[in-house]
């Protein structure tokens, strides 16, 4: 059934333009999926160490403003490559 929608696709449209539509959606799952991993670990450390938690929490901060620049930046490529 997905092959046959996607193939339904394929031929709506280029190629190109079915491959960064799934570029994007990877590149903001694998966001998503890294920012809960950092969220994850910076939790399970202020667990431990409660008397850290502000420096933790600004660590997680600026690791996750990196990936969701990163993100931001292959989703922009994945839709001007869609609309160019």
């Amino acid at each position: 059934m997905l092959a046959f929608i996607l193939l339904q696709a394929a031929a709506g449209a280029a190629l190109g333009k079915v491959g960064a539509a799934i570029g994007a959606a990877v590149a903001a799952i694998a966001a998503a999926l890294g920012i809960g991993k950092i969220g994850q670990s910076t939790m399970e450390s202020i667990a431990r160490q409660p008397e850290s938690a502000g420096n933790l929490r600004t660590s997680m901060i600026i690791a996750a403003s990196m990936i969701e620049g990163a993100a931001l930046f292959a989703i922009i490529v994945c839709v001007l490559t869609m609309v160019l």
